[in-house]
């Protein structure tokens, strides 16, 4: 195995789905599968200890489910960059709004396509969120409705950004990928991951997803506008 293999952990109480997905990631050279676990509490303690690059994280499990799985491995410090992904039956799914509070990067539904899971896997790696654009805008106006409201940001922070840099943060929230982004602007992916990064460190956001929250929740992007 490549030792610079995206490290991956899966959590599913169904025996079945996780050697299905043990073997789609297992295939690819980059991936590799570093632990199973058949309860949230499981996966807590096998992601502490093998810090993982990528959790794939089912909700409903026994002892304790993945939605506070989820924000116990988010919280700690020690895995900041862990990536967890949801896995759910629908794309867009009321346990997912909650998933991205607690600091999951994104979802896939368990219809996906097997190749898909890969890419899908190395899209979280990169720190990328994985939300279709229509479940972008969906799951948004939702996040924002919710009676808590969304995740606190610091007053004033879109000021630390540059023109360029809100521009594409704005992009960002209506779904589009870099490469979209990158074909928009005319400018190279490379360019658009970089002004991405540097959005996402000024603004204190762990992933895309957040990033996506703090454009929308800052007035940068209107829900109005996503529901063209």
């Amino acid at each position: 195995m490549n030792e610079a293999s995206i490290r991956v952990v899966i959590a599913d109480d169904q025996a079945l789905l996780r050697g299905g997905f043990r073997i789609l990631i297992d295939s690819a050279d980059d991936l590799e599968v570093v632990g199973e676990a058949e309860t949230g509490r499981e996966a807590v303690e096998i992601v502490r200890r093998t810090t993982p690059d990528v959790v794939l994280m089912d909700i409903r499990m026994p002892e304790l489910d993945g939605l506070a799985a989820t924000r116990e491995i988010a919280s700690d410090p020690d895995l900041d960059g862990v990536r967890i992904v949801i896995l759910t039956t629908y794309e867009v799914d009321e346990y997912v709004l909650q998933a991205l509070r607690a600091g999951a990067c994104g979802f896939l539904g368990k219809g996906m396509r097997p190749a898909e899971l890969p890419e899908a896997i190395r899209a979280a790696a990169r720190g990328e969120a994985l939300l279709s654009p229509r479940a972008t805008r969906t799951l948004i106006k939702r996040y924002l409705a919710l009676p808590e409201g969304p995740l606190p940001v610091r007053s004033g922070e879109l000021a630390e950004l540059t023109e360029r840099e809100r521009e594409i943060v704005a992009l960002v929230a209506e779904g589009l990928s870099n490469e979209a982004i990158a074909d928009h602007l005319v400018i190279s992916r490379q360019t658009v991951r970089t002004h991405v990064h540097r959005a996402m460190a000024k603004l204190r956001a762990r992933d895309r997803a957040q990033l996506v929250v703090t454009a929308y929740r800052t007035g940068l992007v209107r829900p109005a506008a996503a529901d063209r």
